[in-house]
């Protein structure tokens, strides 16, 4: 697990196939990785995490679901920026619980609109309704693959819109969603620090 001087993450192939989702591409549709302005990020297996944190991140589910279920809330989304190319859309947001306002996690999440039926992505262009609310809701045929999972130092802005302090230590995933067979949706998940 090599890292060069100027790069903030750490490229492994722990817990999936390497080529399934790249956490470059996915950091870089937002931020430029090699200052460090998000976070920093190293590959780590499930035995190496905290409870909660396993609890969190090393399954095959949803995040909307799983916080849920961890936090006893229901969760808002919040978009805080969007792109779009031709054949990607990507997003950057958080989820908050209903109950206490809690910023529980935070995600980029890349996806190929052309794969999702119309309506299907309307509903997550709209920003209003977390991603797997719209996909459970829809009966999309889904299979949620975790990819890798990363312990997360926090840069500048992860610790703004996480609300903890820089340098804080969390954990996170990448992973990817097949809709009706086909892969879909890559995300980079990042869970609140427990």
């Amino acid at each position: 697990m090599s890292k060069a001087p100027t790069d903030s993450v750490h490229s492994t192939d722990s817990n999936g196939p390497a080529d399934a989702v790249d956490l470059h591409t996915l950091v870089r549709l937002f931020y430029n990785e090699s200052q460090g302005e998000l976070a920093s990020f190293e590959a780590v297996t499930a035995d190496a995490m905290p409870t909660d944190y396993r609890q969190l991140l090393d399954h095959h589910s949803h995040m909307t679901i799983t916080v849920q279920s961890f936090y006893g809330s229901s969760v808002d989304v919040t978009v805080f920026r969007t792109t779009t190319d031709p054949q990607w859309y990507g997003r950057e947001i958080s989820l908050v619980t209903q109950k206490s306002g809690k910023t529980v996690q935070y995600g980029i999440v890349r996806l190929r609109p052309q794969l999702l039926q119309s309506d299907v992505w309307q509903e997550i262009e709209a920003g209003k309704t977390p991603l797997g609310q719209v996909l459970i809701r829809h009966n999309v045929f889904r299979q949620v693959e975790l990819v890798a999972l990363w312990k997360v130092v926090a840069g500048p802005s992860l610790a703004r819109l996480l609300e903890i302090a820089p340098g804080t230590t969390t954990y996170g995933r990448t992973a990817r969603i097949f809709c009706d067979g086909e892969p879909a949706i890559e995300l980079l998940e990042i869970v609140a620090p427990v």
